[in-house]
Formats: C-alpha cells, sequence, structure tokens
C-alpha cells in the first residue's frame, strides 16, 4: 500500500468520524466505532469498517448508515479537495469477534 493511499485512509476515518458523530442520529447508548478504512488503489472505493457495541445492534446501525449514505458522502466529498472522490461503502468489522473467539478456544485448551 503506497503511502498516499495510506494518508487518504486516515483522512477519510478523520472526516467519517467527524461528520456521523455530528450529523447522524443513532440511537442512545450505542457506540459506533471507524475501525479501519481500506481505499482502493484506483481512489474509485473506500471500504469503511465499523465496530457497534453492543453487537445486537450490527444490523439496524449499518442500515441507518446506508439510509443516509448520499448525506454523508455529500458531506465528505465537500471535506476532501481530492479527484477522484471515493465512494464509501460500511462494512462491519467482526476483528473483535474473531479475538473474542480465538480467546476463549485458549481459555479452554489451558484446562
Amino acid at each position: 500500500m503506497t503511502q498516499r493511499i495510506l494518508k487518504i485512509n486516515k483522512l477519510i476515518k478523520q472526516e467519517l468520524g467527524k461528520i456521523i458523530f455530528t450529523d447522524v442520529d443513532f440511537p442512545k447508548n450505542i457506540i459506533l466505532t471507524i475501525t479501519k478504512v481500506d481505499t482502493s488503489a484506483d481512489l474509485r472505493y473506500a471500504d469503511v469498517f465499523i465496530s457497534v457495541l453492543p453487537d445486537e445492534m450490527n444490523i439496524e446501525i449499518k442500515r441507518e448508515l446506508k439510509e443516509n449514505i448520499y448525506f454523508i458522502q455529500g458531506k465528505l466529498n465537500k471535506k476532501l479537495h481530492m479527484k477522484p472522490l471515493p465512494r464509501i461503502r460500511f462494512m462491519i468489522d467482526k476483528s473483535g469477534e474473531y479475538v473474542e473467539k480465538i480467546g476463549k478456544l485458549i481459555e479452554e485448551n489451558k484446562l
């Protein structure tokens, strides 16, 4: 991955965090974290991985983000001064579940 892509990933993550925090309404008692951004080499797409607590709200929060995608994309496009502007796609980050599963397996094997 090039330095440019790494910088773009970081910039998108920062700006999306600000936009989502200030402009999108979520139910109370929800913690949403942008864990990672992967921008394609041709800068057409940016996959935004999110983590939601509690886990049972994953589907509802992803649906809420999809419903607001045009608004979020528009705000992001105004903040970024680059061409082409990557189209964002939200994904649920499953790495936390994976780590928890591995931890349980290790604990079971210690006994």
